[in-house]
């Protein structure tokens, strides 16, 4: 959807979108979120049903039609599986190959960001892999800056103390490792809140700590504050009343995306979600102005 230069007001149903992953062909699920007022999609696109080298001028195309004819937002979100702290011969170059590729992709979807990750060390070696990755991710936004695309990292989640693995931005300082580090117009912050349950800062720490003019999506899911789970919301511990008064109330303007369930469940979620924004006094159904410009 090209919408660049504009404003539009928008109301906080509207801004509710859905993470449609792999389940359907990108082209589908555009036409399906239309035709269910969703305004807000994000798709993987690496493998089948959405492999990346399936996308040829044709299926661009069919993809680009099919955003303007639903008045569709598109991003594109990488795998976590993929290291971006990799340091590895020839696999290191390839992450850089994979991010590029993806970017180069958006541009021709039109997509208007891609979610990216801080990839994940093996606890003896996270200094090594912090460097690494902060390393790529400013190639990354260099090359985002070139070519007229959006990155937004998301913070990861926690993995409990006796892990090998352990992802890389799950808290507040890591994060800000990143953000205070590498000062891109073309990288912003992607704030999943299920995510942050798991550490001490929790919902509000990250509000308060991170740069929120940099904030551009919220991604939506509850958890049970143990372990990571994308759960119902009001199934789990959020109290996403509050935190759509700190965001919104905050000046937040980006897009929302539900990332639990099945689709109709996400979708189902969306009134949910609404009615906890209101009955915190947050407005569901007001238009208000927003920043996303494609």
């Amino acid at each position: 959807m090209n919408t660049e230069g504009e404003s539009q007001p928008m109301s906080l149903r509207d801004r509710i979108g859905i993470d449609l992953g792999r389940k359907m062909a990108l082209e589908e699920g555009i036409a399906w979120a239309g035709s269910n007022d969703v305004h807000y999609v994000d798709a993987q696109i690496d493998i089948a049903p959405n492999a990346l080298e399936s996308f040829d001028d044709a299926r661009c195309l069919t993809v680009r039609k099919a955003c303007d004819d639903n008045a569709m937002h598109l991003g594109l979100h990488t795998l976590s599986a993929v290291n971006t702290a990799e340091v590895s011969p020839f696999l290191r170059d390839a992450v850089d190959q994979y991010l590029r590729a993806y970017m180069d992709l958006a541009v021709r979807l039109n997509a208007e960001w891609i979610v990216v990750h801080a990839g994940y060390h093996f606890t003896s070696d996270k200094s090594l892999r912090m460097q690494a990755s902060l390393d790529r991710i400013k190639r990354a936004a260099d090359y985002a800056e070139k070519v007229g695309a959006k990155l937004l990292l998301e913070n990861l989640n926690w993995e409990p103390d006796h892990a090998e693995v352990h992802y890389l931005a799950h808290d507040v300082e890591e994060c800000r490792y990143f953000f205070d580090a590498i000062d891109s117009s073309s990288l912003a912050w992607s704030f999943t809140v299920n995510h942050a349950t798991l550490v001490r800062e929790g919902i509000d720490g990250f509000i308060d700590a991170m740069p929120m003019n940099r904030c551009e999506e919220v991604r939506l899911a509850d958890n049970n504050g143990e372990y990571e789970l994308h759960m119902f919301p009001g199934d789990g511990i959020i109290d996403f009343g509050n935190m759509f008064q700190r965001l919104e109330g905050g000046g937040f303007t980006g897009h929302y995306t539900n990332a639990f369930g099945s689709l109709e469940d996400c979708l189902r979620g969306r009134d949910v979600l609404v009615e906890m924004a209101e009955a915190a006094g947050i407005p569901g159904d007001a238009d208000r102005p927003t920043d996303r410009t494609g």
